[in-house]
């Protein structure tokens, strides 16, 4: 007897019309991945192989995974792409999984179906590794021809499909006042924006372009770079610090804070940001004691399933609070490597019967804090649990005057771990 859910798949197709085999049936349980990034891809392989029981369905509109996380020497031209982007399709037949090219637009928990393009996927587990969302309406309202103009003349590179964009345009700086936003937290990998600044810095001075970045920084900026800015970059870069921005024009060119009005030639806008579209249609962000949604997701830290259904788990840079001793985990590849890992052990436990037992993640992430010579920081985040039940962050910060690819190393182990090779 072929059941709806054999129907429904049978017929799912991949890019370039090669379709689906007919699934086995119905008693088989099935794992539907939203999102194919670093938590997504980790935990397709790990149910892959921890779980042949299971049908496992990988859903993601892009073709091919393109790394981020080195990605900022890359857009200086100061390095090869590190890790070249790997086939979706290649990796779901090297591992048996099923691959959907298709974006997922909307999640019906009660029934337990996932709409991702033209198909409806019945799932007994949802993992979302769906990553973020850029959010402009504190700095530009409602207006979609500004929210446009911003995306398409000053993309924030914080998303894959932006980077060609992103180099072409520092590529093309030829001087003149180059702004950059550095948003209020949590937002996904927080050095991130002070690594680009030292790169950027270190190209306009190598180059000797007459020209300097304005860094329009929400927050603090952290000591490290703070330092390398006045030491060695003051007359490229110059930091604003805990300026809240109040207002965008990107046709005049303008940004206004509390206090100023700034005038830019060029700039690269990361604007604030929280968890993917598909969270909040699914009735899934965190809320404060009033029941307002917040921007993020709710989950629980010790399991990390949704709150209010386990059925579905979070993962990677979406997730919100995980601790009222630190707020949320840090929003890098190593974490979300992490928790995809930990998502497929929970639901093969629970599959199987059985309650798994709290695992925590840790982080980890090298950013570079000089260039010429180089210098690079690893930050490190572990986790432990208190007596009272709540989640303890411990972060630790070691500079290195002389590295040695240590950076592309640990990449490279990432990448076997989601996809048993380091790259091509």
């Amino acid at each position: 007897m072929t059941t709806r859910r054999d129907f429904l798949v049978g017929g799912l197709a991949l890019a370039g019309g090669r379709a689906f085999g007919q699934l086995p049936g119905s008693a088989r349980q099935r794992v539907v991945i939203v999102g194919g990034g670093w938590g997504g891809l980790t935990a397709a392989r790990r149910l892959r192989l921890a779980a042949p029981e299971f049908d496992i369905i990988l859903v993601e509109r892009e073709a091919a995974f393109r790394s981020l996380p080195l990605s900022n020497a890359w857009l200086l031209g100061r390095e090869p792409e590190a890790l070249p982007p790997q086939d979706y399709a290649l990796a779901a037949r090297t591992f048996g999984y099923r691959y959907l090219q298709a974006e997922a637009t909307g999640i019906d928990r009660q029934s337990r179906r996932v709409q991702a393009g033209p198909q409806a996927l019945d799932y007994d587990w949802l993992i979302l590794a769906a990553g973020i969302r850029y959010d402009y309406a504190p700095w530009l309202g409602d207006d979609a021809r500004a929210i446009e103009a911003v995306r398409r003349l000053y993309p924030a590179g914080y998303v894959a499909g932006e980077l060609d964009v992103l180099r072409r345009k520092l590529d093309e700086f030829k001087g003149g006042d180059l702004l950059m936003t550095v948003p209020p937290g949590p937002s996904r990998c927080p050095p991130a924006p002070y690594e680009r600044a030292v790169m950027i810095a270190a190209s306009l001075k190598a180059r000797n372009i007459k020209g300097r970045l304005l860094l329009v920084d929400a927050g603090g900026g952290m000591q490290r770079f703070n330092r390398v800015f006045a030491e060695r970059y003051k007359d490229q870069i110059q930091h604003l610090t805990h300026a809240t921005i109040k207002a965008i024009d990107p046709f005049a060119r303008t940004l206004a804070t509390e206090f100023d009005e700034i005038r830019f030639d060029d700039a690269i806008i990361i604007p604030p940001q929280g968890a993917a579209d598909i969270v909040r249609q699914a009735g899934l962000l965190e809320t404060d004691a009033a029941g307002k949604p917040g921007a993020w997701a709710g989950f629980d830290p010790l399991h990390l399933h949704a709150v209010g259904d386990e059925r579905v788990f979070l993962v990677g840079d979406l997730l919100g609070r995980a601790s009222p001793l630190f707020g949320a985990y840090p929003k890098s590849a190593h974490m979300a490597a992490r928790q995809g890992r930990i998502a497929a052990d929970e639901i093969i436990a629970r599959a199987r019967g059985v309650m798994p037992a709290p695992t925590l993640p840790d982080s980890e992430c090298y950013v570079h804090t000089a260039v010429d010579p180089a210098e690079m920081m690893r930050i490190e985040a572990r986790y432990r649990l208190r007596g009272d039940g709540l989640i303890v962050q411990t972060v630790r910060q070691h500079e290195d005057p002389q590295p040695r690819g240590e950076d592309l190393d640990w990449a490279r182990g990432l990448y076997r771990e989601m996809l048993g090779r380091s790259s091509p």
